[in-house]
């Protein structure tokens, strides 16, 4: 088998692997990381004269080297040798060969520890976005990865720490990687350091120890530098710490346990109205003829019945809403995709796109925890307005109801 026809094939194989097997909380480590991987490491061997059998080897490696998140982070390189020796034996692929793929996988574990050539640009090629223009929406990803399958809730403060201690203790292994993505990644360092001093606005440049020169400032002009990432509104300036956090977990709690209060008690005035409307429709009903003097009473006790099943139901009734933001809202920062009713009509690659954006860009993650909080409160309060109708029929209603049976029997 040709070069060609194999990579071809190996391509496909890997494509249909990742839909099938690589759960999809896995944002960062997916297909487009790999495909980018595969790229970036042809990229990098251009700048030396590799033989044909070599780039074979990297671009076999670099298509294996994710595949084995099958079962999570931990040891997902040793599966990734594993995968790639099952594929390439049923190709009758060399051993040496094989034993060569799997070294190059095995170098990619952080930290990364590459023993030749074909391996340092493997590894650089697994990091080349943080030397690349997708490096804000790769990073985003991600902090998003790190929430979905281990639940780790990172501030901004926390965040912009842990990328640049990553990004301060990386290297490019080879020469043609640190041409092609040192000066972008210097960059993206630049703009994280600029973030944490805006973050923690007491400390000066002079107390942060920072491994790449910094320009000396320039006044400010109305439009931002190209240097400077992207700004957000007032809560950027903020220091959004484990407090906020704190806050923003016990008020959702707060709520979601209210509504939960709220829903019970509709509960049980539809079971104790439903109970007492079947018991008059049963037996009250058919001795009205011989007994008028309960018609009224009677009357009386089922309509407050049913005003109160009304009003139980209303408290429960959920909203239907559209379920559809466009990207649009998403840029302007009019959606809030915290609640499924916004978004369960929209498809999985915009809803993805529109998480990922509001992970990257703090403020608009806040507001719309913000948003998401208020709509729970206003849904919160006309489910306690009806209940609180609902309780005042039914005791009042059934206190005069019961008024009117003693009536009935006394006179």
């Amino acid at each position: 088998m040709t070069n060609n026809v194999l990579i071809a094939e190996l391509e496909r194989h890997i494509e249909k692997y990742f839909e099938e097997s690589i759960p999809a909380d896995y944002v960062y480590h997916d297909l487009y990381h790999t495909q980018s991987v595969v790229q970036s490491a042809l990229d990098i061997a251009r700048g030396y004269n590799l033989s044909e059998q070599e780039l074979e080897v990297l671009q076999i490696a670099a298509w294996f080297h994710d595949v084995g998140y099958t079962e999570g982070q931990e040891g997902h390189e040793k599966r990734g040798c594993e995968k790639a020796r099952e594929f390439l034996c049923k190709y009758q692929y060399p051993e040496a060969s094989v034993k060569l793929v799997e070294g190059c996988i095995l170098a990619t574990k952080i930290p990364q520890s590459p023993r030749h050539l074909i391996e340092e640009i493997l590894c650089d090629a697994d990091l080349s976005h943080l030397g690349m223009d997708q490096y804000w929406d790769r990073c985003g990803r991600v902090r998003q990865e790190m929430l979905l399958i281990h639940g780790v809730v990172m501030s901004e403060q926390e965040w912009v720490d842990f990328e640049m201690g990553f990004m301060t203790r990386h290297r490019y292994h080879t020469e043609a990687g640190r041409k092609l993505y040192e000066k972008q990644k210097e960059k993206h360092v630049r703009q994280l350091y600029k973030r944490k001093l805006r973050l923690n606005p007491g400390i000066s440049e002079e107390s942060m120890e920072f491994p790449v020169p910094i320009k000396a400032k320039k006044k400010k002009k109305k439009k931002d530098k190209e240097d400077d990432i992207p700004k957000g509104l007032e809560l950027k300036q903020l220091n959004l710490g484990r407090g906020v956090e704190t806050m923003y977990r016990t008020t959702y709690r707060t709520h979601v346990n209210l509504s939960s209060i709220a829903d019970n008690k509709a509960n049980i005035m539809l079971s104790i109205n439903a109970i007492i409307i079947s018991i008059i429709v049963a037996n009250l009903v058919p001795r009205l003829e011989t007994n008028t003097k309960l018609i009224i009473p009677t009357l009386v006790l089922l309509a407050v019945c049913l005003v109160a099943l009304v009003f139980a139901i209303l408290a429960t009734q959920p909203k239907v809403t559209e379920g559809v933001f466009t990207r649009e809202d998403i840029e302007n920062k009019r959606s809030n995709l915290l609640f499924f009713g916004n978004f369960y009509n929209m498809n999985l690659k915009d809803f993805e796109w529109g998480m990922t954006e509001m992970i990257k860009d703090s403020d608009f993650l806040y507001s719309s925890m913000t948003r998401d909080i208020y709509y729970l409160g206003v849904v919160l309060a006309k489910k306690y307005w009806y209940l609180r109708i609902c309780y005042s029929v039914f005791m009042y209603g059934l206190i005069f109801a019961v008024c009117l049976f003693a009536l009935a029997f006394l006179i």
